[in-house]
């Protein structure tokens, strides 16, 4: 299965990025002229997608043996994205299998992370969806500890708020940031109307240059961008 987890059907906004690409979202992005696109943050399997309001965690390196490393996780709300600010740190894991059957049990969305996760194979198995920057096996236990909760954080170069959406599939993470998100969502539910317009249109037999010029293909992410007339 990698089909999304519990989807929050009470939040429009979160249905409304949910059924959007990630790619049309990162247009949509960049006409607003707004970095929410997490780099190097990928799925651990090429299936799973994901689309919930951020709840985020932030970690920092272990003072000492009793570093708090995931006893947050059951004060989580169903449905939510936890995001996992470890500075991109390669040498350590901060989310494991224990973590992945309560978050999967418990209806969260998935879980983002900028670091590494392991024991990738269960999360495949529930098709609970994990994005991170890569995997290894090293534990984080006794090396990170937990700085903060519900705090601004940064996964893959973006800024991330507690309840900003994040939405991720194949090609990756973004944000939506929650103060942009109206505008964000009606301009990338126009590109992609749009872009269903070309395909008619070049379906119909229309030559791909002309579609493209007609609409505007190579303008839809410009900040400068007029919605051409309706036709």
């Amino acid at each position: 299965m990698t089909s999304m987890q519990h989807p929050p059907h009470e939040d429009i906004n979160v249905q409304r990025a949910a059924r959007l690409d990630c790619a049309t979202l990162s247009d949509a992005l960049d006409r607003l002229r707004i970095a929410g696109q997490c780099r190097r943050i990928k799925p651990c399997s090429p299936g799973f997608r994901l689309a919930g309001r951020a709840y985020t965690v932030q970690y920092e390196p272990a003072h000492g043996s009793g570093g708090n490393v995931g006893e947050y996780i059951d004060d989580v709300a169903p449905g939510s994205v936890i995001a996992i600010d470890n500075r991109g740190r390669d040498d350590v894991g901060t989310w494991g299998n224990i973590l992945t059957e309560v978050a999967h049990r418990r209806g969260m969305a998935g879980t983002v992370i900028d670091g590494n996760n392991r024991d990738v194979a269960l999360c495949r198995e529930l098709g609970y969806p994990i994005f991170s920057r890569n995997t290894w096996m090293r534990t984080g236990k006794g090396r990170i500890q937990l700085k903060a909760l519900q705090v601004p954080v940064e996964i893959g170069g973006a800024l991330v708020w507690p309840g900003d959406i994040l939405r991720g599939d194949p090609d990756g993470v973004l944000v939506i940031p929650r103060a942009h998100e109206e505008a964000l969502l009606a301009i990338a539910e126009d590109i992609a109307a749009q872009e269903d317009k070309l395909r008619e249109a070049v379906r119909a037999g229309q030559r791909l240059d002309e579609a493209r010029r007609r609409f505007r293909y190579h303008d839809l992410q410009s900040p400068d961008y007029d919605a051409p007339a309706r036709r």
